[in-house]
């Protein structure tokens, strides 16, 4: 038999947990509401400033390998690996900036001839004004490019309907580790 106290912070943990983490979820009816007001809004533009921290070695990784195909081990590019990630977004590219949200999401290689990533990433945000909404992005990243550019073609909460460009720079990429630091600009245009 379950101690009745033992029910009881059980019962408090998961309500502290759930009041750390605003959701922006809303009922269908909120939603339908929500469209019917769309002719009247007005279209706000909003420029996010990140760094993904993608860290595939040590005790803690936060993106492993979760597939390959025949030749992923001989391909140059690792072609047909596939990744599972839940990366942290920070304010900065050192490991203990402030954390804003989290990347989670599916990258593989998926060129035969050069470092080519398909990625499909939520950037799912966890603090200040954005807390709860997401942003959805999928595209090409050719990671040993400068410069990235992928659209972002969906979003949540406060970023409903959005769409818009992520461009992505490496800050910091360790050939022996894997362990890569990726500064983000997102532009996106929502209601």
């Amino acid at each position: 038999m379950v101690k009745p106290w033992i029910t009881l912070i059980l019962s408090s943990m998961l309500l502290i947990a759930m009041s750390l983490v605003h959701a922006i979820d809303q009922d269908p009816l909120a939603v339908e509401e929500w469209f019917k007001n769309l002719p009247t809004m007005t279209q706000k533009q909003t420029h996010l400033h990140f760094y993904l921290h993608d860290l595939v070695s040590g005790t803690s990784p936060t993106a492993m390998r979760v597939a390959e195909s025949t030749i992923t081990s001989t391909s140059p590019t690792a072609f047909g690996f596939l990744a599972m990630a839940d990366d942290k977004l920070t304010t900065g590219p050192e490991p203990n900036s402030t954390v804003v949200g989290q990347a989670q999401g599916i990258y593989g290689s998926a060129c035969l001839e050069e470092s080519g990533l398909l990625m499909t990433m939520n950037l799912v945000f966890t603090g200040g004004d954005y807390n709860g909404s997401t942003l959805s992005l999928l595209g090409r990243n050719a990671v040993f490019h400068p410069y990235r550019e992928m659209p972002i073609v969906g979003g949540s909460g406060v970023f409903r309907m959005a769409r818009g460009v992520a461009t992505a720079k490496t800050h910091d990429f360790n050939l022996t580790s894997g362990d890569a630091v990726v500064e983000y600009n997102v532009m996106v245009v929502h209601y």
